[in-house]
């Protein structure tokens, strides 16, 4: 049996994809473009080459895959049905017997299919995409400036000098006037060298900045207990080589980075949940290991002993109590040493138990970040349809295509989502409420409204119609003046 499109699916389809490819690149873009402008500041004047920043922002745009896919598929599905229904299409379907869901059909499917290839791109895809972008990130953001030196100006980028030049050539090499510190050997302003003019120039392999002066002086001081030496050497070309290998870009091992949640599959991410139940649940187990030797009754006595079964059980005959155990001591040097070795015990057991409860706190802190992780491959993909269910029948209630209307209610929606998401997974890492909870709040507030919407759109409702509000304007108007007529 062969599966054939019908003309109609055919045509919802054609007019569907361009709007989608375009907003959802313009989307994508305009995220990306928000990400460099705020990490700008931190990766200009690095020396990093227009490849290496390329290379960053595409890795970048992958990760951003997620976000901007569903706001793309609610504003070209707002500007679809919007669109069709503005050359009267949709009325002309409706008129011929077609319902607006089996008009929607095809693209549910469509959707359908976006939505289960971007939770596979978000499961493989995104880790790899998240290891490689943030680590470039990192090595970008703590790279060292590139050094520049400004005429004028004392240079300190290189450790231990200070280096000012007076002018400086067209050709960047040639310099005059120059002063050099030498402050490497932690003893002040004892070395400085002064020279007419020369030239700077880095090594073949640019880990050597050299600087070649000609016509200048040295000079150095010695201080000893009661005096002070000042050597002066005069120079006819004097060559001093400054080692530039920290200005070289490093790479971190990506390794470092692969524990973090974000860089992790569905299933490393369930494997991790798993790893720290069983290490809180044995970290607990273990409290009893720690507390059982601060009892010495417990640790001399068996299990089966009729002491500790009556210590567990409370029911020590109620003359055990009559006089405590320090009154039947009568040695005070004993006593004072009983109770020294009691308090030290409950400080050192009272030490145990909150390193226990802290590590716990940790352990259960990093358990909801995977949790929540584990829930955001799914929720991401899941928006994707419920932002198609909500803006194909908005756009077939505004009957307005373009870039207009559509892209004010498709912002304001997706703001809603992202607001109402944003505060769920907050909630979910301070822990106020489970993780499965914050994080699909966004798709229990808002997929019932998308049912009411798909409603009133079958319904032919003007909700969001100009005309329909002027028409009950007047209708509002005439009635109260017809009023105010009669009253007069």
């Amino acid at each position: 049996m062969k599966f054939r499109l019908k003309k109609l699916d055919l045509l919802i389809l054609r007019s569907f994809m361009g709007p989608f490819v375009i907003t959802f690149f313009i989307v994508l873009f305009t995220f990306t473009m928000q990400f460099y402008w705020l990490y700008m500041d931190e990766l200009i004047g690095k020396g990093l080459g227009a490849l290496m920043i390329g290379q960053l922002m595409v890795l970048m745009s992958a990760t951003l895959f997620p976000i901007a896919l569903p706001l793309g598929i609610l504003l070209a599905s707002i500007m679809t049905f919007g669109s069709l229904g503005e050359n009267f299409e949709l009325v002309a379907i409706k008129s011929s017997g077609i319902s607006l869901f089996r008009f929607m059909r095809p693209l549910m499917v469509f959707i359908g299919l976006i939505s289960v290839l971007a939770f596979l791109f978000n499961n493989y895809v995104i880790p790899v995409a998240n290891l490689k972008s943030y680590s470039l990130l990192y090595d970008m953001r703590n790279q060292k400036p590139a050094m520049n030196i400004t005429p004028g100006i004392f240079n300190k980028d290189i450790d231990g000098y200070s280096i000012r030049v007076g002018t400086k050539g067209k050709d960047g090499q040639s310099i005059s006037d120059i002063i050099i510190y030498d402050h490497s050997g932690r003893k002040g302003n004892n070395n400085v060298v002064f020279a007419e003019k020369g030239r700077m120039f880095p090594s073949a392999d640019n880990r050597y900045l050299i600087f070649e002066l000609e016509h200048g002086w040295r000079y150095e001081e010695e201080h000893e207990e009661d005096k002070a030496n000042q050597t002066r050497m005069h120079f006819g070309k004097w060559y001093k080589v400054f080692d530039l290998s920290k200005f070289a870009f490093t790479r971190t091992k990506e390794e470092l980075f692969k524990n973090n949640q974000e860089m992790m599959n569905v299933v490393q991410l369930k494997q991790k949940i798993d790893s720290i139940d069983i290490q809180i649940h044995d970290s607990k187990a273990d409290i009893e290991r720690y507390v059982h030797p601060y009892f010495s009754v417990f640790s001399h006595s068996k299990r089966d002993s009729a002491l500790r079964m009556a210590l567990v059980a409370d029911s020590l005959p109620s003359f055990a109590y009559q006089q405590s155990f320090l009154e039947r001591i009568t040695d005070t040097a004993l006593v004072k040493k009983t109770v020294n070795i009691t308090e030290t015990n409950l400080r050192n057991l009272e030490r145990l138990i909150a390193v226990v409860k802290n590590d716990n706190a940790i352990k259960e802190e990093n358990r909801v970040k995977f949790d929540i992780s584990w829930h955001k491959k799914f929720t991401l993909s899941f928006a994707c349809m419920l932002l198609f269910l909500i803006g194909a029948p908005l756009g077939a209630i505004i009957r307005k295509g373009g870039l207009g209307m559509p892209v004010i209610i498709a912002i304001v929606f997706f703001v809603i989502y992202f607001i109402i998401s944003s505060t769920g997974e907050k909630l979910a890492q301070q822990r106020a409420v489970d993780p499965w909870y914050g994080m699909w709040i966004a798709t229990m507030v808002l997929l019932p409204m998308a049912f009411i919407i798909m409603l009133i759109a079958r319904n032919d409702a003007s909700v969001l119609n100009k005309d329909w509000y002027l028409k009950l304007f007047e209708l509002v108007k005439r009635r109260f003046n017809r009023k105010k007529a009669d009253a007069a």
